[in-house]
């Protein structure tokens, strides 16, 4: 008896009116919902495990603790992270920039005393060496070179971490004679 009047009421162009109203709402709902539920993530995202903007990379954090009298830096920057060989000698080969990154840091599983080239990468850099405390080392102004018989840069001593910028970037993150690099870490979110 129930269903028949349903039904009845249904044929009639109030019934028509209130069922499409029924299913706005219901529609209008679930919308509100999902919109709700995105609207408590981040504003900017990040994907967890070190993912990086360049494709092939990973990102770490590192931080400077500037030699003692100099000032202090700002904390915390985010770095392209090449461990591997591939990615060691693929570098920042055919970048223009460091897509939003403080510089790209080299790690490497022992000491090396191997020096830096410049091959096919478009803007010139600098490169500070550290050793396996983070201690720096030294650092060289690198020139660009389009060709294959680029200069070597070689560091003043061995070293377990190496960090590139754009030229002249160094002094901005505070490296320099008697500062210490700390590499590991997930970047903060910007």
């Amino acid at each position: 008896m129930a269903l028949a009047a349903i039904r009845e009421g249904l044929e009639t162009r109030w019934g028509v009116r209130l069922l499409n109203w029924a299913v706005l709402a219901l529609i209008a709902a679930g919308l509100a919902a999902c919109v709700a539920t995105g609207a408590n993530r981040p504003a900017d995202p990040r994907l967890e495990g070190g993912q990086s903007r360049v494709p092939g990379f990973r990102e770490v954090a590192f931080g400077v603790r500037p030699a003692a009298g100099s000032a202090p830096s700002a904390g915390s920057y985010c770095a392209l992270l090449a461990e591997t060989s591939a990615q060691v000698q693929r570098g920042l080969m055919g970048r223009s920039d460091l897509a939003g990154y403080d510089g790209m840091v080299f790690r490497f599983p022992e000491d090396s005393s191997l020096g830096f080239y410049m091959k096919d990468v478009p803007v010139p850099l600098t490169v500070a060496w550290f050793d396996a405390g983070g201690r720096f080392v030294s650092s060289a102004d690198m020139a660009t070179c389009p060709d294959s018989n680029c200069p070597t840069y070689p560091p003043a001593g061995r070293y377990r971490f190496a960090l590139e910028v754009l030229a002249g970037g160094l002094g901005s993150l505070g490296v320099g004679p008697g500062s210490v690099i700390e590499v590991g870490g997930a970047c903060k979110a910007p």
